[in-house]
Parts: structure tokens; sequence; C-alpha cells
């Protein structure tokens, strides 16, 4: 059997609605990208959906891509770096979800409650969230991040959400700048729904493009998102509220994240 060739899956209808009438909206060069290879596509052309206006990638990557990109750990994202400085800014989102946690009906016991954390990167929201008292489980798709976490003491995993059969059991699911680089974010996002225990919250953040920062940046010319090579999605609030809306959550909090240009962060409680 001949080798695949790494490169991206197309599109045939929007990822989000599945509208087929894909608009073309720009392409942009990723070869700048920290973790670009020769063997990967050198640019990204992005399309709007007519239906619903989402933007997304042209396409997703196929095995043969995802292997050469998670192959490396992008900077700053090894279990353990950076956490003195990282403490402060997830202390914010930490008190956040736990506040709105104990305002639900069914006031979920937040020093016991289990948290996931899906694509867990520097681990730095885990360690935050378990000095709480939050019982805490990782997961990633990098396998020597997974060992990392581990041999610091954590429960992590190496799987996709989709693989987790532990329904009604997270009080928090975090997915932490993680939605942009699902291909189709619905059905992680319904399994979410269904890991979580009544009154369960979600946390998600992500970049806004609906941003006086990001068109700035786009009149600039210097808007970093366009070239993001593992980033299939652009959502605007409107846009992300909706899909939560779909797929069985209702939106409690917004807020500005401090840790990325144009970010947003927002809590969803499930129905």
């Amino acid at each position: 059997m001949a080798e695949i060739e790494p490169g991206r899956i197309a599109y045939a209808a929007c990822p989000l609605c599945g509208d087929a009438a894909i608009l073309d909206l720009l392409e942009a060069d990723c070869t700048q990208h920290l973790l670009y290879q020769a063997a990967l596509p050198a640019s990204i052309g992005w399309c709007r959906c007519h239906g619903c206006g989402h933007v997304f990638a042209e396409g997703y990557f196929n095995r043969a891509a995802e292997q050469l990109i998670f192959a490396a750990t992008p900077p700053g994202q090894e279990p353990g770096e950076d956490v003195e400085r990282q403490r402060g800014l997830w202390a914010e989102v930490v008190e956040r979800v736990t506040a709105q946690l104990n305002t639900a009906p069914a006031r979920a016991a937040a020093a016991t409650g289990r948290w996931l954390d899906v694509g867990f990167g520097n681990g730095s929201l885990i360690f935050t969230a378990a000095e709480w008292g939050y019982q805490t489980l990782g997961i990633d798709l990098r396998a020597a991040s997974v060992a990392k976490l581990q041999a610091l003491g954590f429960d992590a995993r190496a799987c996709n959400i989709s693989d987790l059969d532990e329904p009604g059991t997270f009080q928090v699911i975090s997915l932490a700048d993680v939605i942009e680089h699902m291909p189709f974010p619905r059905q992680p996002l319904e399994h979410a729904a269904n890991l979580l225990a009544p009154q369960g919250l979600l946390f998600v953040s992500t970049p806004n493009m609906d941003t006086a920062v990001w068109k700035a940046l786009d009149a600039q010319q210097a808007n970093p998102y366009w070239g993001e090579l593992e980033h299939y999605h652009c959502f605007s609030r409107t846009r992300l509220y909706a899909l939560l809306e779909d797929c069985g959550f209702e939106a409690l909090h917004y807020a500005v994240s401090p840790r990325y240009r144009c970010g947003m962060d927002v809590i969803a409680r499930k129905r």
C-alpha cells in the first residue's frame, strides 16, 4: 500500500452546520509557524459558510500530517513550564468556574468534584484546579506530555474526549484553547455534555474574531491567526454561543482571556 502524503482533507460542507455553500475568504502562509515542516502544505485557505457565517480552514489534516505535528510539542506547552506565572492566570478561571458551580440549583460540591481538562498543554490549569480541591484528569494527544504529567503525580491519559466512557461523572470540563483545533467540534461537545453531571459546567476559551483587536490586526496585515497551522476554526462569540446551545449548553459567563490575543473565555452549563 502506498504511503499517504501529509496533507489536508477538504471540507465538503461547513463543519458546524453542514451547509455545502462555502465561500473562499483568503489564503495565508503558514511556513513561519513553529511546528511547520516542509512536508506539510505551505499555506492555509480559509472559507466562510454561506449559511451560518462560520469561518474555517479549507480542510483538516490527514493522519500522516497529524503525526508530523504531534511529534513535537509547541513552545510553552511542556507540562510544568512557566508554572508560577500561569498559576495566577488560571486562578481567575478556577475562581469564576467555582463561583458558577456554587450558584447551580444542584449546588455541586466543588471541593470534591471532578475536573476534566482536554488538551492540557503545560498542565497549569490542572495544577490550579487541584489546588482548589478538584479531582483532576488531563487528556492530550501527545503521549510524551501525558507521561510528564503522570510523572508529576497527576492523572493523565493519551486519548480524545470521545474515547472516555464515564457519563455523568464530571462537574467541570475545560476546553482551553482546544475547540479551534477540532475538525468537527459538534460531536466532542455533545459527548462533553454526556460526561458532565447534572448542572455541570463547560469552560471554553478560543480566539474571538469579532473583536476590535482582530479587525485592527487584519488592517495592519499582522493577524497571527490566519497562519495558525493547527487551527481549523475562527469563532465569533455569536457563533460559539449558537454551537453550545445546539450541543446542550446554556452560556452563563463571558470574559476576555488574558492568555492570548483576541481570546475569549466562556462558561456554559449543561442543560
